[in-house]
């Protein structure tokens, strides 16, 4: 019982250790739909739209490249049209495994 609890602990860490953001660069920000996994040092994820362009950016930056006019958020997938909630699922259904068998 206890190797379940330690799977479900396992999983969940290692799911919550990427960020994970939106990344493309379409002119349409509905239609971004392509995801990544930050590596350690970028931090944030990013929307950009520079003026008189019709085109949006996303990604992955480092909080200290996080001036005007970019915009940058913290969080999973926090740069989508769409708000998700993957993680806090996770997180659910690892807390209701973990009291169960433990």
């Amino acid at each position: 019982m206890q190797l379940y609890g330690a799977l479900v602990l396992f999983f969940t860490f290692s799911a919550a250790c990427g960020l994970r953001c939106y990344s493309c660069s379409v002119a349409d920000p509905k239609s971004c739909t392509d995801t990544e996994t930050c590596i350690a040092f970028l931090d944030r994820c990013y929307s950009f739209k520079p003026e008189g362009v019709n085109v949006v950016s996303k990604g992955c930056m480092a909080s200290q490249l996080c001036i005007a006019p970019i915009t940058c958020c913290e969080g999973d997938l926090c740069n989508g049209a769409v708000p998700t909630g993957p993680g806090v699922i996770l997180l659910l259904l690892s807390s209701a495994l973990i009291t169960l068998f433990i």
